[in-house]
């Protein structure tokens, strides 16, 4: 920062030269006090410099732009604590159009999807993706690279790798700390993380973790967690001084749960995320600002909810120069005509105001991860259950919950095969390893889905990215799979040898190269084909990339096989 702009923001501020812009006639949500206020905002480049409260006309500065807010609420721009854009399947520059016209100023992303498959040329590709953007990308460094020993990844980041990254400018800190039975067990290589980024911070997941097992988490410096699913669960975390990320996501959906953790008292603790969602529901519904409306409709207190959704979220992330609209702070200000609708309406993002134009002209970031699917093709036979005779293990899901249940049931045979079982909804499941180490292939059976007639298969598995499908026969499982190998990556749903519908992602398995729309538009397409195959869930592709995710209880199956939950460990257990 050079004294000459300083001293340029003093001059603005004191009237003495122009403001590039001043909003008039504003209501000021004052997130510092609570209090509603009549007032005129000055704004100089990129920087908030004066406000007026006594005169919403601002007739004391001069601009070269005006902006009539017209009796509507000025707020901060939202933050959006923790999410993956490898989630949105789209690339940073498109995920900025996607969400800041919805009022998401800030995000504050871990590209553990991305480096779990390129290492950690796919963090770099999204620290330099930050310098193209005009909404803030901040960059929380992955911890978890692979989340597990229990799967295999194509890449592995030790501590000397985040090190290396560290001082970037839009670095700040550790990403989530997923593999929380490591930190309980002290593993040498968890812990070394975690004593090198000691005094940063340092974001949590910790699933169900209460009692001691949540004080010991907590010991080893770990701040937050947006894994939340009760009140009570949450309400003890933030009882031990844990900051709740109050997450809707497009699969797990827990801030009407969590939303009478908000109050006067509490909001400072609090604020929202999003974690995983995906283009349709930010265009159908929104981002933060969904989560917010969803918080109020909820009943949470108005005020204190969208200062959780600003000044709290600042205050968790270290944020200091954003979260509440006054002198000095950056320009990241929306226009809402009806604080209890969320109804953003106008968006200023660092000092300008997000336009038709307001996207054009930026540099792109060359995409890595390319030609990231390393399988050879697979057979029918590939996806055959032998062990016939005994009661088999089955992960139950639930319409928008990441947590599974496990049942066990006497499945129907075939040539010495356990088969699926199409009467009780039970289904074959597989994950192969896709990264070109070992060509591994899990096989397990799920309930939840529905009775499906064909296969759906996709290339995006939490979070080593390996290739999950899921069918009622072994014929579609080979086409689906097949044919993502063809892509170079995606989602695919097939029926009867016919691909009904797909999605190319060739950026690491994970992103399209191309736009918003388009993915949209494909998305769409494959959601319809899931529901024309049988399929009985909302968000069927999503809903099939959390079932590899062996840190989310109870029981999930990786490349290696299946994984349960036991006591504050996982383990492999036999089919």
């Amino acid at each position: 920062m050079s004294p000459s702009r300083l001293a340029g923001w003093i001059d603005q501020a004191t009237g003495q030269a122009p403001l590039d812009l001043l909003i008039t006639n504003a209501r000021l949500l004052n997130t510092a006090t609570g209090a509603i206020q009549e007032a005129a905002i000055a704004i100089g480049g990129e920087r908030i410099v004066g406000l007026d409260l006594g005169d919403p006309g601002g007739a004391r500065f001069a601009a070269a732009r005006t902006l009539d807010a017209a009796g509507r609420y000025a707020v901060p721009g939202f933050i959006d604590t923790h999410l993956h854009i490898e989630s949105s399947m789209v690339t940073p520059d498109q995920f900025e159009r996607a969400v800041l016209p919805r009022g998401t100023t800030t995000a504050i992303c871990d590209p553990h999807e991305i480096a779990n498959v390129a290492g950690a040329a796919g963090i770099s590709y999204f620290l330099a993706a930050a310098r193209t953007l005009r909404m803030t990308l901040k960059v929380n460094l992955s911890s978890c690279v692979p989340a597990t020993a229990l799967e295999t990844a194509g890449a592995r980041l030790d501590v000397d790798d985040l090190l290396a990254l560290k001082d970037d400018p839009a670095v700040l800190g550790l990403a989530e700390m997923m593999n929380f039975p490591g930190v309980l067990a002290k593993e040498p290589a968890v812990l070394a993380k975690l004593a090198a980024f000691a005094g940063d911070h340092i974001d949590g997941h910790a699933p169900l973790l209460r009692g001691p097992a949540l004080d010991a988490y907590l010991a080893a410096g770990i701040l937050t967690d947006h894994e939340c699913t009760s009140f009570a669960e949450a309400w003890e975390k933030l009882e031990k001084g844990m900051a709740i990320l109050m997450r809707e996501g497009s699969v797990a959906k827990n801030v009407k749960a969590l939303a009478p953790l908000i109050g006067p008292d509490t909001w400072q603790r609090l604020a929202f995320c999003t974690d995983d969602r995906n283009p349709l529901e930010i265009a159908h519904e929104g981002h933060i600002d969904y989560a917010l409306r969803l918080a109020i409709d909820a009943g949470a207190p108005l005020i204190p909810a969208y200062r959780a959704a600003t000044l709290g979220a600042a205050m968790i992330m270290k944020l200091e120069d954003r979260g509440l609209i006054g002198p000095g702070k950056r320009a990241d200000i929306l226009l809402i005509r009806r604080l209890e609708d969320v109804d953003v309406e106008a968006v200023v993002c660092g000092g300008s105001l997000v336009e038709p134009d307001f996207f054009a002209d930026r540099d792109k970031v060359a995409p890595v991860g390319l030609h990231s699917i390393r399988r050879a093709r697979v057979e029918p036979a590939s996806f055959e259950v032998a062990g016939a005779g005994r009661p088999t293990p089955i992960i139950v899901v639930h319409e928008a919950q990441l947590l599974t249940d496990r049942l066990e049931a006497l499945l129907p045979e075939a040539a010495g095969c356990r088969q699926s079982d199409p009467k009780a909804g039970i289904m074959k499941l597989a994950v192969l390893e896709r990264h070109g180490r070992n060509g591994n292939i899990g096989l397990g059976f799920v309930q939840g889905f529905g009775t499906l007639k064909g296969a759906i298969a996709t290339s995006i598995g939490h979070d080593s990215h390996n290739i999950t499908v899921i069918s009622g026969n072994e014929q579609d499982m080979a086409l689906a799979v097949n044919r993502l190998i063809e892509i170079e990556g995606g989602s695919v749903v097939v029926e009867q040898a016919n691909v009904l519908a797909e999605l190319r992602l060739p950026i690491a398995g994970l992103m399209s190269d191309r736009p918003l729309e388009a993915v949209s538009q494909d998305l769409a397409a494959l959601r319809a084909a899931a529901l024309r195959i049988g399929c009985s869930l909302a968000e069927p592709v999503l809903q099939l990339a959390f079932l590899p995710l062996p840190v989310i209880p109870h029981l999930k199956l990786t490349d290696m096989g299946l994984v349960a939950t036991e006591g504050d460990g996982l383990k492999l257990i036999e089919l």
